[in-house]
């Protein structure tokens, strides 16, 4: 049976960009229309609790009725650029709730909307999804000559959008990438929901400040942004929900793209999940661990992390680190100098495992030389992978990324179904296929599901584990983590775990 992702998980008809530098199109790329009879819709969500949300497009007239409806936009991302004629449309926005048909959305806004000719309609869902906070822009594009203008004279264009409600008034600074903000220069004043006038700038490489109103201290620094187009952007403030102190992240989105900027330096948040079965070859392991960042000393940052189980987690410095992890009994080291990359704004977790190999000496491809039916010799590595938390805060639907150590030659992948009341494995709507150490997510509505992780043997398919999900809006993102388990009837074992856990630990 195939596996499916996700009832509602498709392909996002927006791409993400690295940098501002390789946007080739900006918000003035479509230009005016040919006619002159036409203006664009364009749909970012920031509602940071929401599913993925549709936009649909009605048009009636006397004799006919169309009906657009777009690939969901999810929390900071935003829509590609739509044309309609001008004309009287209606709007809805949706998500997805128990079926798979498209045209069976929960509408969780209505309205109607007058294009008008060479104006961008920039639309904002925001705030909680259960009351959402709809906005809308009216753009002016550009014409010919300004577009013109602006590539001869070497300038892009920038307008400022406050969307964290937090935040109160706030003054927005800029300099050269090359400076400080002691040469800033104070470029627009904002409030929340409040969309600036539009900016030119000289194209070139500049940080931007968020400072409160009036305030000298910086509450939020970029990085280096680099503008070589004469483009049009906007600016997007909102709440960081990241790992960094900073109250601010900033998108910058074009005509497709929202490309994100957390604050330059961001503390990042890491925690560590010990799947390092005890093992003969190594005695003075006893299933706990201590967890050292650069050399072992006598602080190690996590102490006695016992076998099963995740540690708390630690708020750090961004940057490269070399990881290692020592018993704490034998005082013997078991892994030294894997790496810990750290991003900023980023929280990550750190799963260590045991991999155990035959030995092939001679390289014949014969690990039972002496015919006796065993492998001669095996040898053992620790491992580890280093992966993304979710940062989501949706209470409709929640990731359960699975995390599969099961170092099994006979299954080189394993199914998770995820059954309804009303499903049986087979029928499963939801499940996914998910292979030795390659993280795979899957998105589940809120209900309670019957989890089956099975293995392939041949022909037969064998239950590792099974047991109930319930989902609610109370629920958070999980790890679903799969480990072979001597002590378990059937020799597997699965642990749930939150994805993102309290900071514990400050650095």
């Amino acid at each position: 049976m195939a596996s499916k992702i996700s009832r509602y998980t498709q392909i996002k008809q927006h791409l993400i960009v690295l940098t501002l530098t390789l946007a080739a199109f900006a918000l003035n790329g479509c230009g005016s229309s040919s006619g002159g009879g036409s203006g664009y819709i364009q749909l970012y969500n920031a509602s940071s609790n929401s599913p993925d949300i549709y936009l649909t497009v009605d048009q009636y007239d006397d004799d006919d009725f169309e009906e657009n409806t777009y690939s969901p936009i999810e929390y900071a991302e935003v829509s590609g650029r739509f044309e309609y004629d001008t004309d009287t449309y209606d709007l809805e926005l949706a998500w997805q709730d128990e079926s798979d048909d498209i045209n069976d959305l929960e509408i969780v806004y209505q309205n109607s909307l007058k294009i008008q000719k060479d104006v961008l309609n920039f639309m904002v869902i925001a705030e909680d999804i259960q009351t959402p906070n709809v906005l809308m822009f009216e753009i002016p594009l550009r014409d010919d000559n300004e577009a013109d203008d602006d590539y001869d004279d070497e300038l892009f264009n920038l307008r400022f959008l406050d969307l964290y409600s937090g935040s109160g008034d706030i003054d927005i600074y800029y300099s050269k990438s090359d400076e400080t903000f002691n040469e800033a220069i104070l470029l627009v004043q904002s409030s929340y929901t409040l969309m600036s006038d539009n900016q030119k700038l000289d194209q070139d490489d500049y940080v931007f400040y968020i400072t409160s109103s009036g305030g000298t201290e910086i509450l939020y620094q970029s990085k280096e942004m680099s503008f070589q187009y004469s483009s049009e952007y906007i600016f997007i403030i909102r709440e960081n929900q990241g790992a960094g102190t900073s109250p601010f992240i900033v998108d910058i989105v074009s005509t497709s793209t929202a490309t994100e900027f957390p604050h330059a330096n961001s503390e990042v948040e890491f925690q560590v999940y010990n799947g390092i079965a005890e093992h003969e070859l190594q005695p003075n392991y006893q299933g706990v661990f201590d967890f050292y960042i650069g050399t072992i000393d006598d602080t190690p940052k996590i102490s006695s992390l016992a076998l099963g189980q995740m540690s708390e987690t630690i708020l750090y410095d961004f940057g490269d680190y070399s990881i290692n992890l020592q018993s704490p009994d034998s005082n013997e080291t078991i892994v030294e100098n894997h790496l810990l990359s750290l991003n900023e704004n980023s929280n990550k977790t750190v799963f260590f495992y045991l991999v155990e190999d035959d030995v092939d000496e001679d390289g014949d491809g014969d690990v039972d030389e002496d015919g006796d039916g065993f492998v001669d010799e095996v040898e053992i590595t620790i491992k580890s992978l280093v992966v993304d938390n979710s940062q989501g805060e949706g209470i409709y639907n929640h990731k359960i990324e699975v995390i599969n150590l099961i170092d099994d030659d006979d299954f080189t992948f394993v199914d998770v179904y995820f059954v309804l009341s009303d499903e049986i494995v087979e029928t499963a709507d939801n499940s996914i296929k998910v292979s030795y150490v390659n993280p795979t997510t899957i998105d589940l509505l809120n209900n309670t599901y019957s989890v089956y992780v099975i293995g392939n043997d041949g022909s037969s398919d064998i239950i590792f584990n099974t047991f109930e999900l319930t989902l609610d809006e109370n629920s958070k993102d999980q790890f679903l983590i799969l480990e072979q388990d001597i002590e378990s009837v059937t020799g597997y074992k699965v642990t749930l775990i939150n994805q993102s856990a309290d900071v514990s630990t400050t650095e």
